[in-house]
């Protein structure tokens, strides 16, 4: 460990010059940097939400306007595709940053109500679920 008081500094004389500034202190590794899996992730979670939102948008047209039910063959499968990207993204996830199985259920949880899976994404963020692993 180390010990934070300073050293002690020599009487300095009036033509020594400037004393010399400190060397920064670096950190030993940046904090946005993730693994290729967690960044894709986080784009599928937003833009599993956008799907969400053409969808809801299709719904209402064929459903309630009922006018047309073009919107919903078109984001019908785009959002389920990104829920299936979505889910089998964070398993791999889960499992490279050794989630607990209730940060799993969340996770896959997220998917069933619309927009969740940004706050999740926004909560493991926050709550350090990204961040790299020691290896045991």
């Amino acid at each position: 460990m180390t010990s934070r008081t300073a050293a002690p500094v020599p009487d300095a004389s009036p033509d020594a010059g400037p004393a010399p500034e400190a060397p920064a202190a670096s950190p030993t590794r940046p904090t946005t940097s993730h693994h290729w899996t967690v960044r894709a992730f986080r784009v599928v979670a937003i833009a599993e939400a956008f799907s969400w939102a053409g969808l809801l948008v299709g719904m209402y047209v064929k459903w309630i306007a009922e006018a047309s039910e073009i919107g919903v063959k078109i984001f019908g499968p785009v959002h389920g595709g990104l829920v299936v990207a979505y889910v089998a993204l964070a398993l791999v996830v889960a499992v490279r940053q050794r989630w607990s199985l209730l940060t799993v259920f969340f996770a896959l949880a997220a998917t069933l109500p619309p927009f969740l899976t940004v706050f999740f994404d926004r909560w493991a963020h926050r709550s350090g679920r990204y961040e790299e692993r020691a290896s045991a």
